[in-house]
């Protein structure tokens, strides 16, 4: 089974988002798009509910959602969060991306090169 991982740091970090945003009941989508300076782009967002082609990933009562067809993508990826004197951040720790831009949000896999864009 393929899976997407969120660190205990990260979770935390998400459910102090969603509580914060009235959504205690709400989850958190991972996605992939194309863009960047190398093809494909990492997004997150809050969201309402699953839709049918989402697999649901659960740590330390954070519900995760990753549409089935970024999974290929995706596999393995590690999501933490750290903090640091000069504040915190998601970081994003993908087995699959085999170039990445120097921003660190745009990457490409051997096997998707995505849709590169103008940075």
């Amino acid at each position: 089974m393929s899976t997407v991982t969120l660190t205990e740091s990260a979770a935390y970090e998400v459910k102090d988002m969603l509580d914060a945003n009235d959504m205690t009941d709400g989850f958190l989508r991972f996605k992939v798009q194309g863009g960047g300076c190398t093809g494909l782009t990492y997004g997150m967002a809050a969201e309402h509910e699953a839709g049918d082609r989402d697999e649901i990933f659960e740590y330390y009562g954070v519900k995760m959602l990753v549409d089935k067809l970024d999974l290929p993508v995706v596999d393995g990826t590690v999501i933490d969060f750290k903090q640091s004197l000069v504040g915190g951040g998601f970081t994003i720790e993908n087995p699959n991306a085999s170039l990445s831009c120097g921003c660190g949000s745009s990457f490409r896999t051997k096997e998707n090169a995505g849709a590169p864009a103008d940075c």
